[in-house]
C-alpha cells in the first residue's frame, strides 16, 4: 500500500514536471490564430497599422518583418514567436526579434 502511494506521487510529480518543461514550446497562441485576429482587413498579412492597432509597439514591427516588405506573414510571426520562446526558456538569449 505504501509503495502504491509513493508510485502514484512520483507519477504526479513527473507528469507535472514534464508539462512545465514543455510549456514554453507547446504553450502560447498559434501564429496563424494571432495573425487572423490582428489582420483586420483580411488580406492574409499584418501591416504596420494593424500591428499598432493590435496594441503592439510600432518599433517592434521591423524586427518581425524579416524581409522588410511592410507586411508580416504567418511564417515571419512564427519565427519571431519561436525566437521569443527560446529566449524565455533561457536558450539563444541574444538572437531573434521580440514580437
Amino acid at each position: 500500500m505504501r509503495f502504491a502511494r509513493l508510485a502514484a506521487a512520483a507519477v504526479v510529480l513527473l507528469v507535472g514536471a514534464g508539462s512545465a518543461v514543455a510549456q514554453p514550446f507547446l504553450g502560447g497562441p498559434r501564429p496563424a490564430n494571432v495573425l487572423k485576429r490582428w489582420d483586420t482587413n483580411k488580406d492574409g498579412v499584418v501591416d504596420k497599422a494593424e500591428w499598432v492597432a493590435a496594441g503592439r509597439r510600432a518599433e517592434r514591427f521591423a524586427l518581425v518583418d524579416a524581409n522588410k516588405d511592410g507586411k508580416i506573414t504567418v511564417e515571419e510571426l512564427a519565427t519571431a514567436l519561436a525566437a521569443m520562446r527560446q529566449r524565455q526558456a533561457g536558450q539563444n538569449p541574444n538572437n531573434g526579434p521580440t514580437p
